[in-house]
């Protein structure tokens, strides 16, 4: 018989209780998914449910006793088996709230319930014994439920299915911690996401039998704010480190020298120290040590300088002038004008023309960028025009790849007579077939093209400079001639990963100019007489938009 004393169960906690069941039996493994984890791609979400199965609804009640527990649970139809302790929640309560571990009683009671489809789930129950010195707990745990949770199990766990799965939901939800449950042999992996739209899904826990101490650590490392943020704070350091070791040779050094001491001695650097960089650069991915000597990785082999299309130019530059402008980020962001200027004394154009040796490297670091070029030529169809105009196109990168691979092209090459310069020796083997043509796009385009390239160039200006600009390009290209523009698009919803949204911040400091969404662009080239006609994506997050005259 059930007492008549004074409930167990709180009448807070009961809702609960009934809510977490209802959850369940509202829902199935690929509708759980699809609640707790809505941006998450769809085909991905199938490969989770693949190899994972809801499992149970977790959440945790206070009662101030245990005596009498099963039996009030079992009156309200939730049967309960053995409570075991629990080892990850109490840890976390304890750290939480400051209350040694030994002065809390935690433990697991589980009943069987069915999902919408009837296959067997479970409800888990954290229990708190909770007597008048810990109720603030209870108070604040239940107005932000931070342990409530809905659970997938592993079928058939290993390492690596365990940490792929961790990857693919830490690229939508935030790792919340986790652990290992000696008591049931089960390690845990908790993730947090607290926009998700659904308040009962903001809490996801994967559990795997077993016990996976690298896939956890990870994952604890992955949990602490404070890891990531001082991550991204020292980003400052690791572009200081590359460009160091791009000003000392130090990758090129490398390939001859493995060994401490000789590249210490080619280097002139003082041996500890650059072991100590070594060693940083090393957990940035640009080295690896073994045994005593050191290698170049894959990402190292992009700042040799001995190398086609070496970065080595942009490192410097980025932990050069470019690291300079960046310190005065705040007045750019304060005043809406470039930080290049305050820096320097000049425009970022007017002062490198100013210097030969600075105008070279910033050639040279553009043409680091020149991989984005490589998909133009496999986009865009040149087979019906017979010159391309290459507008601003600096060394002539993009206009030498256009016309080797379109023998009948010809090309033109329209920039400032310093740019003209450092084009001449990649255009070297092109010099029947291209004129080097020194003018100011702002004010006039050669009208002999039938494709017109604009590469890299609107990023760098306002936009009432692009209109001047593409209205330049309208009023003097012949009526059946293409334009593309070609630069990094900005997604159209703020929450994309695209190289675009830091470079709009460099563009702020460096330029005064910006990126932009391609509706943007789309009505920037509308109000020069352009129709936008198609985009296609290219290397390095760029775009080709290809557009055409609007004839009445």
């Amino acid at each position: 018989m059930i007492s008549t004393a004074t409930p167990v169960i709180t009448a807070a906690d009961l809702d609960r209780l009934t809510a977490a069941i209802a959850l369940l039996g509202a829902h199935d493994t690929r509708s759980a998914l699809a609640a707790a984890l809505p941006s998450l791609p769809a085909d991905q979400r199938d490969a989770v449910a693949r190899h994972a199965a809801l499992d149970h609804a977790a959440l945790l009640i206070f009662p101030e006793t245990l005596a009498g527990l099963a039996d009030e649970l079992a009156h309200h139809g939730i049967d309960v088996g053995t409570m075991t302790p629990s080892v990850i929640v109490r840890e976390r309560l304890s750290s939480r709230y400051s209350v040694p571990v030994a002065d809390l009683k935690v433990g697991i009671l589980r009943a069987p319930v069915s999902d919408r489809n009837g296959w067997p789930c479970e409800l888990e129950i954290f229990v708190m014994v909770t007597p008048p010195e810990l109720a603030h707990i209870a108070e604040d745990e239940r107005r932000h439920q931070r342990e409530n949770h809905v659970a997938l199990a592993v079928r058939r766990p290993d390492p690596v299915l365990l940490r792929g799965l961790r990857t693919m939901i830490a690229g939508v939800m935030r790792p919340d911690g986790g652990g290992y449950n000696g008591y049931e042999n089960n390690s845990v992996l908790y993730f947090r996401d607290a926009r998700c739209a659904d308040p009962a899904f903001r809490r996801l826990e994967l559990i795997a039998t077993g016990r996976f101490p690298q896939v956890q650590a990870t994952h604890q490392r992955e949990s602490c704010a404070g890891t990531e943020l001082l991550r991204l704070l020292t980003g400052a350091w690791a572009t200081q480190a590359i460009a160091t070791a791009a000003e000392l040779r130090l990758l090129d050094h490398l390939v001859t020298t493995p060994d401490l001491a000789g590249l210490a001695a080619a280097t002139g650097t003082e041996p500890h120290s650059l072991a100590r960089l070594l060693r940083y650069l090393g957990s940035l991915g640009l080295v690896h040590l073994s045994g005593d000597e050191h290698g170049l990785t894959d990402l190292g082999e992009l700042l040799r300088s001995d190398l086609t299309g070496s970065m080595r130019p942009l490192a410097l530059m980025y932990g050069g002038p470019f690291y300079r402008s960046f310190a005065e980020l705040t007045e750019a962001v304060r005043s809406g004008e470039e930080s290049y200027a305050k820096a320097f004394g000049a425009h970022h154009f007017a002062h490198m023309a100013t210097d030969p040796a600075l105008s070279e490297l910033f050639h040279g670091s553009m043409a680091a960028s020149n991989a984005m070029f490589t998909g133009v030529t496999k986009v865009v169809d040149f087979s019906t025009a017979r010159t391309v105009v290459d507008v601003a196109g600096g060394n002539g990168e993009l206009l030498a790849r256009v016309l080797h691979a379109n023998p009948a092209l010809r090309g033109v090459l329209l920039d400032l007579p310093n740019a003209l310069a450092a084009a001449q020796p990649r255009l070297a083997g092109l010099a029947d077939r291209v004129a080097l043509v020194p003018g100011d796009f702002t004010r006039a385009v050669p009208e002999t093209g039938d494709v017109y390239l604009l590469s890299r160039v609107l990023h760098d200006w306002d936009d009432e400079q692009c209109r001047t600009i593409l209205a330049t390009c309208a009023r003097n290209m012949p009526a059946h001639a293409e334009l593309l523009v070609i630069e990094r698009l900005l997604p159209e919803a703020g929450d994309a990963d695209s190289l675009a949204i830091p470079w709009d911040i460099h563009m702020l400091c460096n330029t005064g100019g910006r990126e932009r969404t391609e509706s943007h662009y789309r009505a920037l080239l509308a109000e020069a007489g352009f129709e936008l006609v198609e985009t296609h994506a290219l290397p390095l997050d760029a775009h080709v938009m290809r557009a055409r005259l609007i004839t009445s």
